[in-house]
């Protein structure tokens, strides 16, 4: 081998491998810091009551509200966005619409995934004020539905582009229509792909704050309607993070190890869904 190439080859070899190392210690780090400093503040009663009186200066209660409100919020979300990305990533195909509808398409799914989330909080306050609904459990759902939609569909688009167009034309040579050729070709081969969208979206839409600041509001209290304000993990965050009482400090990394464990056991699941739908697809 040349010895140029040979060096080039060890340089990015060692490049890739920091790249990975760099990603590996990133999570590491997030995991030790965040437990370290959250872990002696965990409790069952934080889990499972809801705040107290004088719980934001340090007194007795819990953040069941914020995590059962986070639950609400974003499996509302999640099954409105997956609803509205699947068929909208299934009609990209090229057998539905033309390559400049589809271009156009994915170009403003980009956009609307590069806004910034408290955009969509500001969108979604002015369309609430003007209908006259308040801040709620349905107002943070709708929120995170937008959010989350250009997200999903993106994903979903790439894996449903993935399926090799042989097993289409095989279909199609055995008298299937395109719906069938869709749902039964399609759909089960990108199944793994469509599975990561969903998690990629859940992921993001139960850690953000800002596009629920001014839609679902914040409550001690768990909702028992739509129309009801909701508390969530991020806020709850936030919230007791910037109190000056180190109780209550704490009590803001033991929400963050909360809603941390939540995100790593969906993505485990996923992962396993992922892989045992992965049996099936043809490489």
């Amino acid at each position: 081998m040349n010895p140029k190439r040979n060096r080039e080859e060890k340089l990015f070899r060692i490049l890739m491998v920091a790249a990975l190392v760099l990603v590996f210690a990133s999570l590491a780090g997030i995991i030790l810091v965040v437990a370290m400093k959250g872990l002696a503040s965990l409790n069952l009663s934080m889990i499972i009551e809801t705040p107290k009186g004088g719980y934001y200066l340090g007194k007795e209660g819990g953040i069941a509200n914020a995590i059962v409100g986070s639950l609400y919020l974003v499996t509302g979300a999640t099954i409105l966005a997956f609803l509205i990305s699947l068929p909208v990533a299934l009609a990209l195909q090229k057998e539905y619409i033309g390559r400049r509808a589809a271009a156009i398409t994915r170009l403003v799914l980009d956009i609307l995934w590069g806004t910034p989330s408290i955009v969509y909080g500001a969108f979604g306050f002015v369309i609430m004020v003007y209908l006259g609904i308040r801040a709620s459990l349905l107002g943070g759902i709708i929120v995170l539905t937008l959010l989350m939609i250009p997200i999903m569909a993106r994903a979903m688009d790439e894996a449903v582009r993935l399926v090799p167009f042989e097993l289409k034309e095989m279909a199609y040579a055995m008298g299937a229509t395109r719906v069938e050729t869709t749902l039964a070709v399609v759909f089960r081969q990108a199944l793994p792909g469509i599975c990561t969208g969903v998690i990629l979206a859940f992921g993001r839409g139960i850690g953000d704050a800002a596009s629920i600041l001014f839609t679902a509001g914040y409550t001690d209290e768990i909702p028992t309607s739509l129309m009801d304000p909701v508390a969530s993990l991020p806020l709850a965050v936030f919230f007791q993070a910037g109190t000056p009482v180190p109780e209550v400090q704490a009590r803001a990394f033991a929400a963050a190890l909360i809603l941390l464990a939540i995100v790593i056991i969906v993505n485990l699941i996923a992962r396993l869904l992922g892989w045992r739908f992965s049996k099936h697809i043809v490489r």
